[in-house]
């Protein structure tokens, strides 16, 4: 028999009753769609409490830090697969045979060049302009190039769109870079790996070969996995919102960007760099622990908690390891600001206080340490966590537009603003 609640009213107005539903994990969840009909909504700012979709792709659960895909536990994934497969199993839903990921890298590999006259859409930038300006302006000028026939409604018509911006994206980072630096654009080469042909267009040059090192590409190509989805967040509502108009989804993801580059989302590794400026040395920490425990004092140690993980977030475990391989590899374990972060997470996870708070260090600490360690300024990090966060955003979009029971986006509200009033012409009013 299936599970109800009924909504009572104080006012002794007719009673409401609701079904209630069961994911394959997860808390249950009040169907409310036919509270409309009855005249009501709910009021549910920032959506915290509400279910806006079902989705198949990726399940969390803060509590006990569990991150899967389709499925899987990140840990596995990340130690086990690469992001060309983790992609493959985002949109499709089932990890590739060896034949299929051979044909999807192919056709990566094959969609990774520009259109020749993009390199025009990147020169009306000042060379100052952020990357992740940059990013969301190409990676939405893509669709004045990819729409003649484009039918959002054709699942093979949306797999060639998924395919070209997980190719593109990395293109589009690496020359937002290029073009800041003043630097020559670097082509892609279709004989490296996913990982190294982004450190190809964003490190080599025309003055000399550029090997990419081994040990750094797969600690980005797990910096990637980790990074590829994360369930309803901000950036993939934003895209799914968008989406469901049926809009360009290349106009889509770049919405999705836009709503990333806010530093209370995607902007955090990028906070965490400044704050380990500002901290300077580590004799100055216990100062900075101690404004961190003040309630009165605004100050946050960055890149510490997480809104969702009440426990520790399980891509901190794995980041933390691929920090410490990246640290050594590059010899720079006594780098004066890494031997601040590094006793920021001994304090971390040691003091009572921030294990009681459960304030662990999380994904954004120990990434933005890796990617300055690697010699990637900070204006880059929002837009390499953009880069990996498109196979999710491209298969949240997919899965939406293959929903028989797909409807447009459109949120309520609570008015709280004038009741009807006259209007009065201007010479009527006073001063």
């Amino acid at each position: 028999m299936k599970k109800t609640v009924t909504l009572t009213f104080s006012d002794g107005s007719p009673s409401i009753e609701l079904p209630i539903e069961q994911g394959t994990y997860g808390k249950p969840v009040i169907d409310i769609r036919a509270l409309g009909s009855h005249g009501y909504f709910t009021h549910d700012p920032g959506f915290t409490a509400t279910s806006s979709c079902t989705s198949a792709i990726t399940y969390i659960d803060g509590d006990e830090g569990l991150l899967y895909y389709r499925g899987y536990p990140i840990e596995e994934l990340a130690y086990q697969s690469d992001y060309m497969e983790v992609s493959y199993l985002l949109i499709h839903g089932e990890l590739p045979t060896a034949e299929q990921k051979r044909a999807f890298e192919t056709s990566i590999r094959h969609h990774t060049l520009l259109h020749d006259q993009m390199e025009n859409v990147f020169r009306g930038f000042r060379r100052s302009a952020h990357p992740m300006a940059v990013m969301i302006g190409v990676t939405g000028a893509m669709s004045a190039f990819y729409h003649k026939g484009l039918d959002n409604f054709d699942p093979q018509h949306r797999e060639i769109v998924a395919h070209r911006l997980i190719a593109k994206i990395p293109t589009v980072a690496a020359w937002a870079y290029k073009f800041n630096e003043g630097q020559p654009f670097v082509y892609p080469q279709n004989r490296l790996s996913y990982a190294e042909n982004f450190m190809h267009m964003m490190f080599s040059s025309p003055c000399e070969p550029y090997e990419p090192n081994p040990v750094l590409a797969r600690a980005l190509d797990r910096i990637f996995i980790l990074h590829a989805d994360h369930e309803q967040n901000a950036s993939t509502s934003t895209v799914r919102l968008a989406g469901s108009s049926g809009a360009n989804p290349y106009a889509c993801i770049a919405s999705g960007m836009a709503s990333l580059w806010g530093p209370l989302h995607g902007g955090a590794n990028e906070a965490v760099l400044k704050m380990l400026e500002e901290i300077d040395d580590v004799s100055k920490i216990p100062g900075f622990i101690k404004r961190a425990k003040d309630k009165s004092d605004p100050f946050r140690l960055m890149g510490f908690g997480h809104r969702i993980y009440k426990n520790m977030d399980p891509r901190a475990a794995i980041i933390r390891q691929t920090c410490y391989e990246v640290l050594d590899e590059l010899g720079l374990r006594d780098d004066p600001q890494f031997k601040i972060a590094l006793e920021l997470e001994r304090i971390a996870l040691e003091d009572d206080y921030f294990i009681a708070k459960k304030l662990y260090p999380n994904v954004d600490f120990y990434s933005g340490i890796i990617f300055r360690a690697m010699g990637l300024p900070t204006s880059m990090f929002t837009a390499i966590f953009a880069l990996a966060r498109t196979a999710g955003w491209v298969a949240q979009w997919h899965e939406m537009l293959s929903d028989p029971a797909h409807k447009i986006g459109r949120p309520r509200q609570l008015y709280t603003g004038s009741a009807r009033r006259e209007f009065v012409p201007l010479d009527q009013r006073g001063a």
